[in-house]
């Protein structure tokens, strides 16, 4: 009878051992792991917008001539966007939709403390009509449409 207790306390401290062995492979105790996106949506902070605008053409970093109905004669329209505060290095993209087919999904990188940046789309005699303009952060959230048209 005397062997059964030091016999179960092999056994205890051996399962004990083999916790502490499993958890120092894995770098994770059993039990303690969690979803790797929730640690992350916790972290993450969005890239607060403060401008966005459609305009004829982009000056020293600043739009010009902001409209909602452009010309067709002016060749091409721009985008852009303005954040502040950028956390992180950030990914926006800019969708250009016309009558509701994407045409265009251009890639932005956002650093930080501030950045503004800008896209474009040249335009030809078909692209007439309504358009917009989702600008949409690396999560897929959309964060902002801008609308407009594009006449003769």
């Amino acid at each position: 009878m005397d062997k059964i207790p030091k016999m179960k306390t092999s056994i205890g401290i051996c399962g004990i051992f083999l916790v502490c062995l499993i958890a120092a492979a894995t770098g994770v105790p059993p039990g303690w792991a969690q979803d790797p996106d929730v640690a992350i949506e916790s972290v993450y902070k969005a890239p607060v917008l403060v401008q966005a605008e459609m305009c004829e053409s982009i000056e020293r970093f600043n739009p010009v001539n902001s409209a909602v109905v452009f010309s067709m004669s002016l060749g091409r329209v721009y985008c852009f966007t303005s954040f502040d505060p950028v956390f992180e290095e950030t990914v926006m993209f800019h969708r250009w939709f016309r009558k509701d087919h994407l045409i265009s999904n251009a890639r932005l990188v956002l650093n930080p403390p501030k950045w503004a940046s800008f896209s474009s789309m040249q335009l030809r005699p078909a692209d007439k009509g309504p358009w917009r303009v989702e600008i949409v952060d690396s999560r897929d959230n959309l964060i902002k449409t801008l609308r407009f048209s594009i006449s003769d």
